[in-house]
């Protein structure tokens, strides 16, 4: 994040001046506050209106690159008869992207889906009751806000906003207006960690101390071929959304994780995972300060993202802890993620506990954790709809883990550590 970063300017001027823009998914990777009330908590005694307990929903997909056909619309597919849903429109402002994706949607589901360059024309359309929002980071929160006041129900890809303001002004549009929004940290529905939530909320563990983390990969991610990227098949000035005005360039589309306009670098791209995690199986929220380091130290290859970063976060639940984070992609050893209590560690690479490291005198016996039943991520979203329950990842916790990513990558541009008021919901450095 820097002068380079996404701006802030107001978004309805935006879309007054350039017409209400869509940013394209080119090919997205990724892995596959208080709760609120959580899951359980009923959002309306009512379904929304004009959605009856036999009505067909109707979904709009914004971004169908890689991460929103490959995954998001073959999920929808794969639970469309089960909720009795349907894609309807689809948008992208690579051409080849939105042609593929309405040509597979009309296999699907027997007619033409409507197809849009431009998100706001998708958004206008009465009939489409929900959208998924699977674009490149700096658009997740943007579309997201338009689409909430559009009266849409929404699925955001992660990391939920990659800038603060935006994602406060999302939690309070879906709390005002009950929304469902559901963040795709799809750990939220992995049976694993739901048995390490409840593993670790037993105490046997004892009082954590000290959570560790790090995904290692050898190879340059994320810098994909980009020739096939030509001008005419881009609405670019769509992609660039509240971007300033630059000239065409196929690397923003088709790499675009490696620059500052389209993230914030690893804290966005893969942080969020394992924030969420934390989050999920520890019930904290929000940490109190970050700092963070990093560096491109193996690839010359005009990224403008560290490939090295390491990060460190204190949350205040109960007396505190301690989570360090790291990622590296020039050497593939020494991926781990380990939460430390006074009685012994959780691994989650290794989905196991013991009492190793625990106090003098005890033996480090080592057992796998069993998981409990999982569901689809998707599935829960598309049910929720109709019951208007909060999703396994309600918005509430995209908002914690976007504070959390937002805190290591300004820790990590700033030389400055990060702190964060709930109160005020600010960040500020010091």
């Amino acid at each position: 994040m820097s002068d380079q970063r996404l701006t802030r300017r107001t978004f309805i001027t935006h879309t007054r001046d350039a017409g209400l823009a869509v940013a394209g998914t080119i090919g997205l990777a990724g892995m596959a506050g208080g709760r609120g009330g959580g899951r359980g908590s009923l959002l309306a005694a009512t379904q929304r209106p004009g959605i009856g307990p036999n009505d067909r929903i109707s979904i709009g997909c914004i971004g169908v690159g890689d991460r929103g056909f490959g995954a998001l619309m073959q999920e929808i597919k794969g639970e469309a008869a089960k909720h009795n849903v349907e894609i309807t429109a689809v948008c992208d402002v690579w051409k080849p992207n939105l042609e593929r994706a309405a040509a597979k949607a009309k296999e699907w589901f027997g007619k033409e889906p409507r197809q849009f360059a431009r998100f706001g024309e998708l958004l206008a359309l009465k009939d489409v009751d929900a959208v998924t929002i699977a674009t490149p980071d700096f658009a997740h929160t943007p579309i997201m806000i338009e689409a909430l006041k559009a009266g849409k129900d929404v699925y955001v890809e992660k990391p939920m906003s990659i800038e603060l303001a935006g994602a406060n002004q999302a939690l309070d549009l879906a709390r005002k207006d009950e929304r469902v929004v559901q963040v795709g940290t799809q750990r939220r529905s992995d049976g694993r960690f739901r048995a390490a939530a409840k593993e670790w909320a037993s105490g046997g563990l004892g009082m954590l101390n000290r959570i560790s983390a790090a995904m290692y990969v050898n190879q340059p991610r994320w810098a994909r071929a980009f020739g096939d990227c030509k001008p005419a098949d881009v609405d670019w000035d769509a992609y660039l959304l509240n971007q300033p005005k630059r000239p065409f360039d196929a690397r923003l589309l088709r790499r675009w994780q490696m620059y500052r306009l389209g993230t914030n670098g690893l804290a966005g791209l893969w942080m969020v995972h394992y924030s969420d995690s934390v989050n999920m199986i520890t019930g904290s929220t929000y940490p109190a300060c970050a700092v963070a380091h990093g560096g491109r130290y193996v690839w010359d290859d005009g990224r403008e993202h560290d490939d090295t970063f390491h990060a460190v976060l204190e949350y205040p639940l109960g007396k505190g802890f301690l989570m360090d984070w790291a990622m590296g992609l020039g050497n593939s050893t020494g991926v781990h993620f380990t939460l430390h209590g006074a009685e012994g560690t959780m691994d989650l690479e290794a989905w196991t506990v013991s009492s190793a490291g625990g106090k003098a005198g005890r033996k480090a016996e080592t057992r796998k954790m069993k998981a409990e039943a999982g569901e689809s991520h998707m599935g829960n979203w598309l049910e929720c709809l109709r019951t208007r329950k909060r999703p396994n990842a309600d918005i509430e916790y995209g908002h914690q883990h976007s504070v959390a990513t937002i805190m290591a990558a300004l820790a990590r541009e700033t030389g400055r550590r990060q702190v964060y008021d709930p109160v005020k919901r600010e960040i500020t450095g010091v």
